[in-house]
């Protein structure tokens, strides 16, 4: 392990670097614990893409869309059993829709297979424990149809389940705690857990890590994660993924990145860094980020993905008027 550590990687054309820094972020409260501040909300510089939407397609216009979601309190609702996070009938009607006509990806925290077994489509792609598992996009795959999978951390695996075994045994009689494995990330969620033990189960997760370089832990919303110290995060995901589609290069293509995750921030910055589509976050409360544009739920994610798969059809309908 310390030898892959010392080195720099090539795959597929993109630069995978280790770092022997333990990134260690600051818990923080839970975000859904605060209540709205409707004034403070009217008063964040972060439009409704919802009411902006036509702003937005205007951009559009002539150029190829990409669509890139996140999962948990995306396209579903943030629950207290992370096994329970489904999204809804409609929700997944119209993510279908929207995937028969535009590339669709799903990059989340959760492994690829729960996030497939949640969502239940086969024209979308999907990409795991942050970007660290993405299947091959439905038209990149082999004349068998066979997935593949490109897994930038795949060395790490054997470490990764060993510590998932520690934490077993260090957590276990932690009330209210869940470990959840990600295949590449182990997420260790607390929301269960009363306050007065959250502190200790903190510090028992970090003890599992500290002696560990090759891994760093980050937070999320009630949750604790345990990912290698690889610098690969969503915003190369999404890289990869336009790569792997073709459009890297293209000057005519539009990404739109939906998230509420502070994970997705990452790509979030890659998209406005390149200016070549709009990254929108999802929240009910102001807070910091790279979006440009905002929703509040999963409702208004559902009502943005209706809506562009009737831009869609309006601008096919349009063109075919045109011609006529």
């Amino acid at each position: 392990m310390a030898k892959f550590l010392s080195r720099d990687i090539n795959l597929m054309e993109f630069q995978i670097s280790h770092s022997n820094k333990q990134k260690l972020k600051p818990f923080y409260d839970d975000p859904d614990s605060m209540l709205p501040d409707v004034e403070a909300y009217a008063s964040w510089l972060h439009p409704s893409a919802l009411n902006s939407f036509d702003c937005i397609m205007k951009e559009a216009k002539g150029k190829k869309v990409v669509v890139f979601l996140d999962y948990d309190g995306t396209l579903s609702p943030i629950v207290e059993d992370p096994d329970k996070a489904f999204m809804s009938t409609e929700m997944r009607a119209a993510l279908r829709e929207v995937a028969k006509q535009f590339p669709t990806s799903i990059i989340s925290g959760r492994s690829r297979d729960k996030v497939k077994e949640f969502v239940q489509l086969n024209n979308v792609c999907y990409a795991g424990s942050h970007g660290l598992d993405i299947m091959q996009p439905p038209k990149s795959r082999d004349k068998k149809g066979n997935e593949g999978a490109f897994q930038p951390a795949k060395l790490f695996l054997p470490a990764i389940q060993e510590i998932s075994m520690e934490l077993e045994h260090k957590i276990r009689e932690t009330q209210g705690s869940k470990i959840e494995d990600n295949m590449f990330c182990i997420s260790v969620h607390y929301r269960k857990v009363p306050p007065q033990d959250q502190g200790n189960l903190k510090e028992k997760v970090k003890s599992v890590v500290e002696n560990r370089p090759e891994f760093r832990l980050t937070e999320g919303k009630m949750v604790i994660e345990v990912r290698p110290s690889i610098e690969w995060n969503k915003g190369d995901a999404l890289n990869y993924l336009l790569h792997t589609l073709g459009f890297s290069n293209a000057d005519d293509v539009l990404s739109l990145y939906i998230g509420d995750d502070q994970t997705d921030e990452d790509a979030f910055k890659v998209i406005a860094g390149k200016r070549e589509g709009f990254p929108i976050v999802v929240s009910s409360i102001p807070k910091e980020t790279k979006a440009w544009y905002s929703l509040r739920d999963p409702s208004e994610v559902l009502a943005f993905l209706l809506r562009l798969a009737k831009w869609n059809k309006s601008q096919a309908s349009f063109l075919q008027l045109d011609y006529i």
